[in-house]
């Protein structure tokens, strides 16, 4: 975006034989450079000229000092080179198509709209074949061997106009390779940070703060982790997530960390149980969600934490659980050797059983617990008397050693009936 006027490194092709302003077959073309030749003492009149215009025009209110002052120099390169470019006048390795691209480039790092930038070029452009027309129409211009006739102003401005494509053509692949090359570096920038949070960075002050810097959050802005494994789903386990939450205000990132997907989502604006909601349409897998009450600084224990919710859902299934809906299925994953211990010492003497005597006392022991032991409120839940309930509790409590009245014994036949694996019938 070298804010500048199209210029071109191109010499006009005579339109067949001798020009009038010419007595030889170069005539024409000599005859247009020596036009713009003629422009060069005002070439930075004509510079400041566009520099005006534009900054009044599409840059009215964008531009800050340092950004008004590159526009400016910039503009009066271009006009300097191409003029001397078109007058062939140009200096050895001097190229405009090198300036075009270097100023694509700028501008693209500076975030300068694209348009913006092609605008400037076709003023540019417009400006200077103006002030060629101004120039060689006035009857006083110089010596009568020096004007410019009609057919060399047709030539000159077919030379710049054809010169505006190309410019245009060059800038527009330069700024989008810039672009690429800026948002992939983005892009691996947050990556890195999501994966030093997960990392436990998050502690770090100075981390932190460019973590929130990057990913757009606020100082005290309260953040969860949305943890969700690909389970061998070919388009992943999360789809639109970012764009969902973004249409309810809602800042989120995303990162993809071994086979797994995680999201940093910042909660201010939906709490943790809207989060869920607003998640539910876009997970096709298994999700397990926590929050981080100590910010960044805590997001690797919500990541863990998420984790191990997700890993709670069945495989095969398809759903959104926040941690703190699965706190015992959490602990008996965090350690599965004391998971073990707690089956051998609970429900495995019910699973030794045949397998068909084993799935009705597992069922009638969940009715139980779930009715504190009541075995007139199991039997409405599984739809038989209510002697029959209380002979299988009899059962359960010789073949375990365990008493449903009480409250200890009770809290650990619940733990182990929710790791016992389902008995095969």
């Amino acid at each position: 975006m070298g804010k500048g006027t199209g210029l071109t490194t191109a010499s006009p092709e005579p339109a067949g034989g001798e020009g009038r302003a010419g007595g030889s077959g170069d005539g024409p073309r000599r005859s247009v450079e020596r036009a713009w030749a003629s422009l060069l003492p005002y070439a930075d009149a004509i510079a400041d000229d566009i520099t005006l215009t534009l900054l009044d025009k599409d840059w009215h209110g964008e531009a800050g000092p340092e950004l008004r002052a590159d526009i400016r120099s910039s503009v009066r390169e271009h006009v300097h080179r191409g003029i001397r470019t078109m007058a062939g006048l140009a200096r050895t390795g001097e190229s405009t198509v090198h300036l075009w691209r270097e100023t694509g480039r700028r501008r693209a790092r500076q975030g300068v709209r694209m348009e913006h930038v092609l605008n400037a070029y076709s003023l540019g452009s417009r400006v200077l074949w103006e002030a060629l027309l101004n120039r060689h129409g006035r009857p006083d211009h110089g010596r009568p061997d020096q004007e410019a006739d009609d057919r060399v102003l047709l030539l000159a401005g077919r030379q710049i106009w054809a010169a505006l494509d190309v410019q245009n053509a060059t800038l527009v692949e330069s700024y989008r390779r810039e672009e690429a090359r800026l948002h992939n570096r983005d892009l691996q920038r947050r990556q890195r940070l999501l994966d030093g949070l997960v990392e436990g960075r998050g502690a770090d002050p100075v981390f932190a703060a460019e973590a929130r810097e990057v990913l757009g959050l606020g100082a005290r802005e309260p953040v969860a982790c949305v943890v969700a494994p690909f389970d061998g789903l070919p388009d992943g386990p999360v789809r639109g997530a970012e764009d969902r939450l973004e249409r309810l205000g809602v800042t989120s990132c995303w990162h993809v960390r071994g086979d797994i997907t995680f999201g940093l989502v910042a909660t201010g604006g939906t709490g943790l149980d809207g989060l869920v909601r607003a998640l539910g349409p876009a997970v096709v897998g298994r999700a397990g969600v926590a929050a981080s009450p100590d910010g960044l600084a805590g997001f690797a224990t919500a990541y863990r934490l998420a984790v191990q919710a997700a890993g709670t859902v069945p495989r095969g299934t398809t759903g959104v659980v926040p941690v703190t809906d699965r706190l015992p299925e959490v602990l008996l994953r965090a350690s599965p050797e004391a998971t073990a211990l707690l089956v051998e010492q609970t429900v495995s003497p019910l699973l030794a059983q045949p397998p068909h005597q084993a799935a009705v006392l597992l069922e009638t022991l969940r009715a139980l617990l779930t009715h504190h032991g009541s075995p007139t409120h199991a039997a409405k839940q599984l739809f038989c008397h209510r002697n029959t309930v209380i002979y299988r509790m009899r059962q359960i409590e010789q073949l375990t050693g365990r008493s449903l009245r009480d409250p200890r014994d009770r809290l650990l036949l619940t733990l182990g009936e929710m790791a016992a694996p389902a008995p095969a019938v």
